[in-house]
């Protein structure tokens, strides 16, 4: 008998022995960092409210508690029963029963009243049904991603129930290694903006965080060649922080290269990750690159992801411990911190963090018990990298606008689509409701509105005013009037250009392909016309030449052959709308830590801001601070 399954005869002895004698258990199993156990006596199990708590505190591990196949309610039963339990106020708009699991996902518009006070109407649920509720949320702006997301994962149930069986063994395997140390290996977005990718390791386990492409280049992937990196089918787990493409792009390649272990994000990181990735490979298709993946590699990524929220202490390795922390950038963004070893030591990796709260998210969260080393990310750790307060921002943005409308202008705005165009959209709209600036269509092109549609989906991770107003649907300002999708292509573009004054939000925000190439050829040459940058434009990239003044860009020519366009609108640039803390802002995520780290590696920026945020780290705060290059390993203790 192996020790996994040792493991398992003991924990449910030790279930036995603490539950009452009227409720029989059937199995025990892992499926992933989760302790799955089946009962024959579901309703028994719901009825003591306090019994699942009480088990989980007592084995130091989540539980799930499922009914046994054989001892469930006929889907039609329960289905009524379901109906009769939950308020009709929830707006349930789908119940899909699973009789291998004994799970019903339940849909619904409000899924706070089906869960019910500390979880009170789901054990009721159990108690009338028979089955264990699962809760989503049925978006309020239909999402093809969203739907697709679930439909796949619900084709897959059988095999990802074998990959998490799968992963829960390899998690809970016995440590062989008597060894202490740990290391982080870099393999990509030091002293260089994108890129991002690190090897944490330990004797016993090695975990990839993060695995993106570097904005404005050419298949400059991560050195997955690294000795440290290979084989990568024995990693243990990839930690993704969030979706952007310079963390996530290549998240696929590994199963292409013949990764098969988990991928632990946040649900919307999962989501927006299978948008911008199958995008990704659209648009290397139409410049003509060869992709680095087939699309099948997305879904292969998808069906892996086990998704954590915020604030859980996941076990992800036999001597790691994972747990997310708001990042404050975009959507579903997290700070990862890793206790490894049984107090033997802790690592942060920042991600991408925004300090302060936005109208979109709250401020990054820093509270960690203990961490002795953090990776921090030094997009903006320059000297002089300090950004113009939000309030002056967006008051310098709606004098631009203002402007240009009185030019009869347009107002063309390179964002990313997550993000940074739902601040703006809640900055306009606010604007054009309060009358500071005239009303005019807010056209929103490439794959805005479809991210837009991800985040009304998990309100639970904006600030709380924003969730509560997206729950009143009058007031959900993402469906005001004023936004318009481009749906239409080319021919749509033309006319809004030939058209009335309006704003333009469009990817790519760093101008390197997607739609914005042709709204400046539409735009660009029209000297009442105006392209405001609104976002960090990486070096290499068109964004940043056209940001450093160069005013003839290249456009696509027949024939293969590529023309250059006169740019004749004004260009100008309104900081403080970035999803990136400014200098002030990572030095504030340090002082306010507590206790601080002992030492920071400082990533994820050009040389210049890296090297400069080391250096004054040191100073201030008189901790161990390094700027590393690719490929270097660290060794703490």
């Amino acid at each position: 008998m192996s020790t996994v399954d040792q493991q398992l005869e003991e924990i449910q002895d030790t279930i036995e022995s603490e539950i009452p004698p009227d409720i029989t258990v059937t199995e025990v199993k892992y499926e992933g960092p989760e302790l799955v156990v089946y009962t024959r006596d579901p309703k028994q199990f719901a009825q003591n409210g306090d019994l699942i708590r009480r088990l989980a505190s007592k084995l130091r591990k989540r539980i799930t508690v499922r009914p046994d196949p054989d001892v469930l309610t006929p889907p039609d039963q329960a289905r009524a029963a379901i109906e009769d339990v939950i308020p009709e106020e929830a707006g349930v708009t789908d119940l899909d029963f699973h009789e291998d699991t004994g799970e019903v996902v339940i849909e619904a518009q409000k899924p706070g009243m089906v869960i019910g006070r500390h979880g009170s109407t789901l054990r009721e649920i159990t108690q009338e049904a028979g089955w264990t509720p699962e809760v989503v949320r049925t978006p309020p702006i239909e999402s093809s991603t969203v739907k697709n997301v679930r439909n796949f994962l619900k084709h897959e149930r059988e095999e990802r129930r074998d990959i998490l069986e799968k992963v829960g063994r390899q998690i809970h395997r016995e440590e062989m290694s008597e060894d202490e140390y740990v290391r982080i290996t870099t393999l990509g977005c030091c002293r260089e903006v994108g890129r991002a990718s690190f090897i944490l390791s330990t004797p016993e386990t090695r975990i990839l965080v993060d695995c993106g492409d570097k904005p404005g280049s050419e298949g400059e992937v991560p050195y997955l060649q690294a000795p440290e990196a290979n084989p990568l089918n024995s990693i243990d787990a990839v930690v993704l922080t969030h979706a952007h493409l310079d963390h996530s792009a290549f998240i696929p390649l590994l199963f292409k290269y013949g990764y098969d272990g988990p991928i632990y994000c946040t649900e919307p990181t999962r989501d927006l990750m299978g948008l911008l990735t199958l995008d990704y490979l659209d648009v290397a298709a139409k410049e003509g690159r060869t992709p680095p993946y087939e699309s099948e590699m997305v879904r292969e990524a998808i069906k892996h992801c086990i998704p954590l929220e915020y604030g859980d202490v996941t076990d992800i390795a036999p001597d790691v411990k994972l747990t997310f922390h708001n990042a404050g950038h975009i959507l579903g963004s997290a700070v990862s911190h890793f206790h490894i070893g049984d107090g033997l030591y802790n690592v942060a990796f920042s991600g991408d963090i925004h300090y302060e709260d936005t109208r979109l998210f709250n401020g990054a969260v820093n509270d960690f018990p203990r961490v002795e080393t953090l990776v921090m990310e030094s997009t903006y750790g320059g000297r002089n990298d300090y950004q113009t307060d939000q309030a002056d921002s967006e008051e310098k943005l709606k004098e631009l606008i203002n402007e240009t409308y009185e030019k009869e202008g347009k107002v063309l705005i390179p964002a990313f689509a997550v993000g940074r165009s739902q601040e703006l959209m809640l900055v306009l709209e606010e604007a054009m409701r309060e009358g500071d600036i005239p009303t005019m269509p807010i056209h929103l092109d490439g794959m805005i509105w479809e991210a837009t549609a991800i985040h009304t989906t998990y309100p639970e991770y904006l600030r709380d005013d924003l969730r509560d107003r997206i729950f009143h649907e009058d007031e959900n300002p993402f469906l005001a009037d004023q936004f318009n999708h481009i749906d239409g292509g080319e021919e749509e573009r033309m006319d809004v250009a030939e058209g009335e004054p309006c704003i333009i939000l469009s990817t790519s925000g760093m101008v390197t392909g997607g739609p914005i190439m042709s709204w400046i050829e539409h735009v660009g040459p029209d000297p009442d016309s105006r392209m405001v940058f609104v976002g960090y434009q990486a070096q290499g990239t068109l964004g940043r030449r056209i940001q450093s003044g160069r005013d003839e860009v290249p456009i696509g020519g027949g024939g293969g052959r590529t023309e250059h366009l006169k740019l004749n609108m004004d260009v100008d640039t309104v900081d403080g709308f970035s999803g990136h803390a400014d200098r002030q802002g990572l030095e504030d995520f340090v002082r306010t830590m507590n206790p601080r780290p002992e030492k920071v590696l400082c990533v994820h920026g050009d040389e210049r801001s890296t090297q400069d945020l080391s250096s004054a780290l040191y100073h201030e705060f008189n901790m161990r601070t390094f700027a590393p290059k690719n490929l270097e390993t660290f060794r703490f203790l």
